[in-house]
Formats: C-alpha cells, structure tokens, sequence
C-alpha cells in the first residue's frame, strides 16, 4: 500500500460512497476498540475519528480509511486491519484541529504505513 493509499477505501471492503458511518462499531483484529465519531478528509487525507470510550482512558484516535477491511451495513460495523494495540500506539489525538492539521495526519499515515510494511515484510 503507498502512503497515499492509506487514505483511501480499499476496493473490496463493502464502503459504499456517501454512507455516513458514524455510530458504527469499530473492531481491530483483535476485538472491539470503540465507535465511529466521525467520518472527516481534510486535504484529501479520509480517515475515521474513533471514540475508543473507556478502552483508551476516555480518549478518540484517528485512523485512515485504508485500514478499513470491511463495512456491514446490517451489524453497523467497520472492520480495521491492524490490533486495537496498534491503534493505542499511533501517534496521540489530543484536539480536533489535529484532524485537520496536515502535518499530524502525514504523522498518522506514515505510523499506519510503517505497520502495514513491517508486517509484509516479516510475515
């Protein structure tokens, strides 16, 4: 995956353009990690704003659209590529401006790139 495809859908992943996932619970390879807060693409940069509630203290992550393995409709759910681990160790949200902020979101997308790199290298 380029770092450009990060923040995009993947083609096969049931995303069906326009639909509004906020409510939808989020589940990492490993388990439940929270809700879909937002859905926001500043700068072409698509990603989720994940409210992990109690999970992570309280606190919401962000996460690119290209993580997203699957979207189903009927169990309002969105699947992620990654551990709920790897989630907790991206770089910290801490304001909503971040979500905006160009340099914070190349941070994000590089960390979640690195993942996907190391994981097809060693696996």
């Amino acid at each position: 995956m380029t770092i450009d495809g990060i923040w995009s859908y993947v083609a096969h992943s049931g995303h069906v353009e326009g639909e509004d996932l906020t409510d939808c619970t989020v589940v990492a390879t490993d388990g439940t990690i929270g809700h879909v807060e937002r859905e926001a693409a500043p700068h072409g940069l698509r990603h989720l704003v994940v409210d992990t509630g109690v999970w992570l203290f309280g606190r919401s992550v962000v996460v690119p659209v290209g993580l997203v393995t699957g979207v189903d409709r009927t169990a309002r759910t969105v699947s992620l590529s990654c551990t709920g681990d790897q989630v907790k160790e991206a770089p910290r949200f801490r304001t909503d401006s971040e979500t905006t902020d160009p340099r914070y979101l190349a941070d994000v997308g590089a960390y979640y790139h690195r993942l996907g790199r190391s994981e097809t290298e060693t696996g």
